[in-house]
């Protein structure tokens, strides 16, 4: 039987997503659990989305198969039972073998949280991102109007992009402010390795003044890494969710983000 579930976790203590030796991932964290509720040597998974370390999952999606006959209730409270407090199982459910987390998705959102003020985050640090300055929306905006469409996104690749094309389609960037939180929220087929925090990069320099916002246009058509601002923060970076069509019958994969704005 193939199961998949829907897990939450912050990143700020670990490895990123995909397991490493040091056992320090949400990956291999997870993994244990299952083997530890399922009472076996191993249980290995597939994710919808890999995460870097100190990137945070509202609504990762994992699938593996297994023997084990239990109700979904049963799965995610025995799996959570043996998570650290900072990872939790959200939904269990039966899927048909023909599914899969990552090739099923037909898109996938991410949301980026940022503090906008001159003292550095306290009590949210590693949640959010921190910029010192002010910055101005009608600019970031205007920027982000640049990258909405399919382009070659080489200009936000890490060198350890693994992904065959840098060619990526990017259908929504909405930004919002409450108080002196910005919320920037993502939604594209598929995402290159940094390509969000990447854009932030870019994105905060045009929000404080130091680039315009058609120097965001001239970043994308240069197609290449050197062109763009240095990589953002992981803090505020948040995998919000893959989308999958409705035939799978899935719970909802991008929850309401109310915590934060």
């Amino acid at each position: 039987m193939r199961l998949a579930l829907g897990v939450s976790y912050s990143g700020t203590a670990y490895q990123g997503w995909q397991s490493q030796s040091s056992g320090l991932t949400i990956q291999d964290k997870l993994e244990k659990a299952l083997a530890a509720f399922c009472d076996v040597p191993r249980v290995s998974t597939l994710c919808a989305g890999r995460t870097d370390a100190g990137v945070h999952g509202l609504m990762q999606v994992v699938h593996f198969d297994t023997d084990l006959n239990r109700t979904p209730y049963s799965w995610v409270r025995g799996t959570n039972r043996f998570l650290p407090d900072d990872i939790a199982v959200q939904w269990a459910q039966y899927v048909p073998d023909s599914f899969h987390c990552r090739a099923s998705a037909t898109g996938r959102r991410y949301v980026y949280v940022l503090l906008d003020s001159p003292v550095r985050p306290s009590l949210d640090a590693g949640r959010v991102g921190w910029s010192y300055r002010p910055l101005a929306q009608e600019a970031m905006q205007q920027a982000s109007l640049h990258l909405l469409g399919e382009h070659d996104f080489s200009s936000f690749r890490a060198s350890s992009c693994q992904a065959l094309s840098p060619v990526k389609t990017l259908r929504k960037i909405d930004i919002s402010r409450k108080g002196h939180y910005w919320r920037f929220e993502f939604e594209g087929n598929a995402f290159l390795h940094h390509m969000i925090r990447n854009i932030m990069g870019c994105m905060v320099q045009v929000g404080q003044g130091q680039q315009s916002p058609d120097w965001m246009l001239q970043v994308l058509h240069a197609k290449r890494r050197d062109a763009a601002a240095p990589t953002f923060s992981p803090d505020g970076l948040y995998f919000a969710g893959p989308i999958y069509d409705a035939q799978w019958g899935l719970p909802d994969t991008t929850p309401p983000f109310d915590w934060l704005p």
